[in-house]
């Protein structure tokens, strides 16, 4: 059915990410490419105009790296054809920047049940709906 599919995975959610990983194994056509995304949010960007954070570089390399790992572990265990992408910046932006990029035919992305703050800034699968440039599968 789908060509390129985009598989944004966090690393606090891995159980949400086993499951939508499922769910592109069964739409992704034979020799089409699943793309892994973890995005490790750019926090001091987050920081401008309410406080004043520098985190630290090596937390972010940090991040980076475990979600290399995480992400690398999930692929072999599930022996896809795809590749892993891990990106720095608010994540759904770039999980929207990366299916335009790429061309992609889904993004199929996980969601929770929204609490208070979703009501005020909004979650990221809905940023994703909102604005992706192809079709969506939300996975509740």
């Amino acid at each position: 059915m789908y060509k390129k599919i985009i598989v944004p995975i966090a690393m606090d959610q891995l159980e949400h990410g086993e499951s939508v990983l499922g769910i592109a194994e069964k739409l992704i056509d034979e020799g089409g490419e699943i793309i892994l995304l973890n995005v490790v949010e750019d926090l001091n960007a987050y920081a401008q105009g309410y406080m004043i954070v520098d985190f630290p570089l090596e937390m972010v390399e940090e991040s980076r790296k475990h979600a290399l790992k995480t992400l690398e572990a999930m692929k072999a265990k599930h022996g896809i054809n795809g590749r892993i992408e891990i990106r720095t910046g608010g994540a759904a932006g770039t999980i929207n920047a990366l299916a335009k990029d790429e061309n992609a035919d889904l993004v199929i992305i996980a969601s929770h049940r929204p609490g208070l703050i979703d009501y005020f800034i909004g979650s990221t699968a809905s940023r994703v709906v909102s604005h992706c440039p192809c079709a969506v599968l939300v996975d509740r």
